[in-house]
C-alpha cells in the first residue's frame, strides 16, 4: 500500500497513511482523516455536536477527542472562537492534527496529546466556556478483550473512569460554563450523581431512540458549573422512521 496525499486550502500536501481515509463530513467542505482499523467516530459524536451550544467568542474543550471530530463539527456549526481537543492516543492525535491542517483550521482548532486524568495540569483551571465529551460507555470489566486495543480504549474505561472524566470537565470549565456529554441511559443514575458531586448541575437532557417504539440507546446531557437546580427534558430524538430511512430531523439537522 502506498501513501496518498490531499491538498489543504493553502496548497499544503497532507498525507494519508496506508489504511487511512478522509471522510467527507457533508458540512462546509470538511473532511476527517480516520483509520477503519481503529475506532472511527459514530453517530453519537455527530448528535452531540448538534446538541452542544457554543456561543460567539466562546472557547471549547473536547475531552478524549479521538480524531478530532467534535472540534471539527463545532467549528462549522457554531460561532465559537476557538476549539481544543485533548487525546491520549498518539495515532489519533496525529490523524486529528492532519485533519485540522487539511481543513485549513490551524488558527481555530488545537489538538493536544495528553491524559484526561492530568487535564487540570495541562490547561489552566476554569479556562474554557464549554467542555464536551463522548466518554467510554462501558466499565473496564464489561466484556473487554484487549485493554491495549484502540477500540477497547474508546469503548471501555481503561484509561479514564466516568468520575475522572467528569472531574476533569469540572476543573476546566469556568463557573457558569457548560459541560455537554453523550452516554448510555443505563448509567444515568451514576452520571447524575457524579455531575452533582463536582457541582455540575444537570440542566438539560434528551434521550435518543433508534425507532419511536424502542428504548433509548443514548442520552445527551447538559450541565452547568454552579448552576441552580432545575432541568429541562427535551422531546426524544428519533433516528429512523423505518429501516434504513432517517427521520426528517436527523436528515435535515445532522445531514445523514
Amino acid at each position: 500500500m502506498t501513501t496518498s496525499y490531499l491538498l489543504s486550502p493553502s496548497g499544503e500536501r497532507i498525507c494519508l497513511k496506508p489504511g487511512e481515509r478522509a471522510d467527507d463530513l457533508q458540512l462546509c467542505g470538511l473532511y476527517c482523516i480516520q483509520d477503519p482499523d481503529r475506532f472511527c467516530f459514530g453517530m453519537d459524536a455527530v448528535l452531540l455536536s448538534g446538541y452542544v451550544s457554543v456561543k460567539e467568542n466562546e472557547t471549547c474543550l473536547d475531552l478524549g477527542t479521538g480524531t478530532g471530530i467534535i472540534p471539527l463539527l463545532l467549528s462549522a456549526k457554531t460561532k465559537g472562537k476557538h476549539f481544543t481537543g485533548l487525546e491520549i492516543q498518539e495515532d489519533n492525535v496525529d490523524m486529528a492534527l492532519r485533519s485540522v491542517r487539511l481543513n485549513g483550521l490551524e488558527n481555530k482548532i488545537d489538538i493536544v496529546c495528553g491524559d484526561i486524568r492530568c487535564a487540570a495540569d495541562i490547561f489552566p483551571r476554569s479556562s474554557f466556556d464549554v467542555v464536551t465529551g463522548n466518554p467510554p460507555y462501558m466499565t473496564a470489566l464489561h466484556g473487554i478483550q484487549n485493554p491495549n486495543d484502540s477500540k477497547a480504549i474508546a469503548r471501555h474505561e481503561v484509561l479514564c473512569t466516568l468520575r475522572e472524566f467528569v472531574g476533569a470537565a469540572a476543573a476546566l470549565v469556568r463557573p457558569g460554563g457548560r459541560f455537554y456529554m453523550v452516554h448510555r441511559p443505563f448509567r444515568l443514575p451514576e452520571i447524575m450523581e457524579e455531575l452533582r458531586s463536582f457541582k455540575l448541575e444537570p440542566k438539560g437532557l434528551r434521550f435518543v431512540h433508534s425507532y419511536v417504539d424502542r428504548e433509548p440507546s443514548m442520552v445527551l446531557i447538559e450541565s452547568v458549573r454552579g448552576g441552580r437546580p432545575g432541568m429541562d427534558v427535551d422531546a426524544p430524538l428519533i433516528i429512523y422512521k423505518s429501516e434504513g430511512v432517517f427521520t426528517d430531523e436527523v436528515r435535515l439537522n445532522y445531514r445523514f
